[in-house]
This record gives structure tokens, C-alpha cells and sequence, in this order.
């Protein structure tokens, strides 16, 4: 089944998915909050093309993995999306998710200016990628 990650911020929505197999987690882009939130054409359309299964959200729990008000904002809009899209919703711890995401930009060789709007599409795939990987190693001890 594909799974669409959402690393939803105030401005600007990364978006990533998996392969059917649920192995490995790809950027995909990055729309305006707004628009993923209000189910806007183009997030539409890129449901339509990728047809997700599941949503799973970035949840950006505090250093100590508490739950701040950023996260219970990113719960509220996340759950309205799932919602939206009638899909079961899951959420990943993604802290550190953009700073990795910014590591694997600045080794591929790129500058800060050229880094916007690619960072939270990478970083969706990071915690897409983390989410996956725990999954697949639950799954393997219960077989």
C-alpha cells in the first residue's frame, strides 16, 4: 500500500510517499499549507496520481518528546486532512527531520538559497523513511 507522509507547517507542506511495497520513501514536492489543507486542485490531483492508502504526519513532539502547541496544532490540521481524504492517519516523531534533510541537501551541493522549499519535502521522506523502517521490524517479529 502507498503511504503519503506530510511534514505540515505554517507556510509550506512537504510531501513524500512511498512504493507500494512500503520499502522506500521518496520526495515528492511541497504546496502551500492552504492548499493540502483545503484539499485545493493540486493536492487533489497528487492524491488522485498517487492514490495513498494511509497519510502518516510529522509530529514535531519537543526536545523532550512532549507534546507543545505546535504539535497539537499539527494533530488538528493533520486529522482534518485524513479526514478529508478518508484515510486512516498515523503520525511520526519528526524532530531532527528537517536538519537531516538539510545535511543530505548541503551533500548533494547545494547552497542555503537553493535548499528552500526542497527541505520539507526531504524531510517528509526522512520520517516517511524512519516510519517505514520501524514498521517493517515490528512486522518481522511477529512472523
Amino acid at each position: 500500500m502507498r503511504i503519503m507522509a506530510l511534514d505540515i507547517g505554517k507556510v509550506r507542506c512537504g510531501i513524500a510517499i512511498s512504493d507500494p511495497g512500503e520499502r522506500v520513501a521518496s520526495p515528492l514536492c511541497v504546496l502551500p499549507t492552504q492548499e493540502v489543507h483545503n484539499n485545493a486542485p493540486s493536492f487533489r490531483r497528487i492524491c488522485e496520481d498517487w492514490e495513498p492508502e494511509m497519510i502518516v504526519s510529522g509530529l514535531p513532539l519537543t526536545m523532550k518528546g512532549e507534546m507543545g502547541p505546535q504539535a497539537q496544532h499539527i494533530k488538528q490540521v493533520a486529522n482534518d486532512i485524513a479526514h478529508r481524504l478518508n484515510l486512516p492517519l498515523e503520525f511520526s516523531d519528526e524532530r531532527l527531520s528537517s536538519s537531516e534533510a538539510k545535511r543530505i541537501l548541503r551533500e548533494k551541493g547545494y547552497s542555503e538559497r537553493e535548499m528552500r522549499g526542497k527541505i520539507d519535502m526531504i524531510a517528509a521522506s526522512v520520517f516517511l523513511q524512519s516510519w517505514l523502517d520501524a514498521r517493517a521490524e515490528s512486522t518481522m517479529g511477529k512472523e
